[in-house]
């Protein structure tokens, strides 16, 4: 099948052909037909197989008569849910990019940010509508949206709307939609909250899936280093300064590790910048421009703050921290390798991570190549070194001050106990 062979406006067309788009991939063969006959759909497809274009290729081609001329009023027709920032701005991109020849004027909106500009191009009219959910709850609520000549829906990146903590919002962002609309969801996976969501929410949907989530990139050549924790810093500025290797998307898991990776990097001369939800919009969406323009030859990024970081021709991936979810590995290494290029996906494995690593390989159904020349492997510990750790654990820095004083009550314990615990899990908060 060619792009032809789906019969699309001339205008879209054109764009393919300047874009040097001949042969759909298969989630677009799949979806851009179902989408065109108006049927609700549930997509299956996980980064970097063309999903975002197999929704605004059709979407744009029913948009394009009704839109008519420039002087036509123009109101909300599509709207595109998206979990983040920098892929709300990717979709936009593609929506100007295969509308370039049509009167459709597509914007987004977002949190974070001063709403007053975003609220003066909605007033000037918009067709295409790509939002994260609290920011476009927020102008719904204060009157400046109105979804009542929706004719699309789209709720992209679905599994990662519903790990943000977003689901609940895009439930009730549905219910402010017409009954009649046609609504696409598209998720790398499946679980249990998507497929209740789209029961609920879609009518008579057709189910198409690419690319099951546990198989990783055929051109991603991948390799792993056994190596020790506090020496996995070394290994990495090692890497890139020996192997001459630039242009590397580092994901590491906190976002206080995201600065100090960085710290590290530059201090040893090797321009590195991080990506992470403490960022303002202004800096993130700077840094991943000079990244693309290879200003920067690393990026450090949390999980979270990669969503929506889409760059065709990336070599290189390296997984500083090993994900404690396998299916994240394969999100991942996902980056690198499209566009028929190949790529290298290198992982650095500490021992508290070898159960994490083990997951992986047994969800991809691959052992991955352990390298043998490492600088930096695992080590035994000699006695007088395992004594001082164990030193170290009993007597952290903060309690060297002095002894503790005799006769602590139990009640203390159990306050400081409970202290421990909340400081636990306000530090999960950063990952």
């Amino acid at each position: 099948m060619t792009f032809e062979d789906l019969k699309l406006h001339r205008n879209i067309t054109e764009v393919l052909k300047e874009e040097n788009y001949v042969a759909p991939t298969p989630i677009q063969q799949q979806a851009i037909p179902i989408i065109l006959e108006e049927h609700d759909l549930v997509g299956c497809a996980q980064t970097g197989t063309g999903k975002t274009a197999a929704f605004a290729i059709p979407i744009l081609n029913y948009l394009h008569p009704i839109v008519g001329s420039k002087n036509k009023r123009k109101v909300i027709r599509t709207l595109v849910l998206a979990p983040t920032r920098e892929l709300a701005h990717q979709i936009l991109d593609s929506f100007d990019t295969y509308g370039r020849y049509m009167n459709t004027k597509a914007m987004v909106i977002y949190g974070g940010v001063n709403q007053v500009p975003q609220v003066n191009k909605i007033k000037e009219g918009v067709d295409i509508l790509i939002a994260t959910p609290g920011r476009l709850l927020d102008l719904h609520k204060q009157g400046f949206i109105d979804l009542n000549h929706l004719h699309h829906l789209v709720i992209d990146e679905a599994d990662q709307m519903l790990d943000m903590g977003f689901i609940n919002d895009v439930k009730k962002i549905i219910k402010l939609t017409p009954d009649n609309r046609q609504t696409l969801l598209f998720s790398a996976t499946m679980p249990a909250a998507i497929r209740e969501l789209a029961d609920q929410f879609l009518k008579k949907p057709k189910f198409v899936s690419v690319t099951p989530v546990s198989s990783t990139a055929e051109k991603v050549n991948q390799k792993v280093y056994m190596v020790q924790k506090e020496d996995k810093r070394k290994l990495l500025i090692h890497l890139l300064q020996e192997e001459k290797i630039s242009n590397v998307l580092v994901f590491v898991r906190t976002k206080h590790s995201a600065d100090n990776v960085v710290k590290a990097l530059k201090k040893n001369e090797i321009t590195a910048e991080a990506i992470h939800g403490d960022k303002s919009q202004t800096a993130r969406l700077r840094v991943l421009d000079e990244f693309k323009n290879k200003k920067i030859s690393v990026l450090v990024a949390t999980d979270i703050a990669a969503r929506g970081i889409d760059i065709d021709l990336l070599p290189y991936v390296i997984n500083f921290d090993i994900p404690n979810v396998p299916e994240t590995y394969v999100h991942r290494i996902g980056r690198t390798g499209r566009a028929g290029n190949e790529g290298l996906a290198i992982s650095f494995c500490g021992k508290d991570e070898v159960t994490y690593w083990k997951d992986i390989e047994k969800l991809t159904r691959q052992q991955i190549k352990v390298v043998k020349d490492n600088p930096f492997p695992f080590r035994e510990y000699t006695e007088e070194e395992k004594t001082a750790k164990q030193n170290d654990r009993r007597n952290p820095k903060k309690q060297n001050t002095g002894q503790k004083p005799a006769g602590t009550s139990n009640a203390k314990k159990a306050s400081n106990s409970k202290k421990s615990d909340a400081s636990k899990k306000n530090k999960k908060r950063w990952y």
